[in-house]
């Protein structure tokens, strides 16, 4: 999966900033380019993680299915 990230340097937290703005602004930072990078990589990983099944509650009027995009 190839995704697009905006690197910025925040001048006044001096640390660089990483955000996917295709993943609902996913963000995150680090004190170089490449540690924001990775940072980046690992919230970007947690958020298409799917959700354990034992979190999922389906109450008695709810249908649970799955979609494949």
């Amino acid at each position: 999966m190839i995704i697009r990230a905006i690197i910025e340097w925040d001048e006044e937290a001096k640390v660089y900033c990483a955000t996917c703005p295709e993943l609902n602004f996913v963000s995150s930072f680090g004190e170089t380019k490449q540690q924001a990078i990775d940072h980046l990589k690992d919230a970007i990983n947690l958020m298409l993680e799917p959700i354990p099944d034992k979190f999922i509650e389906a109450q008695s009027q709810s249908e649970v299915i799955e979609l494949n995009l």
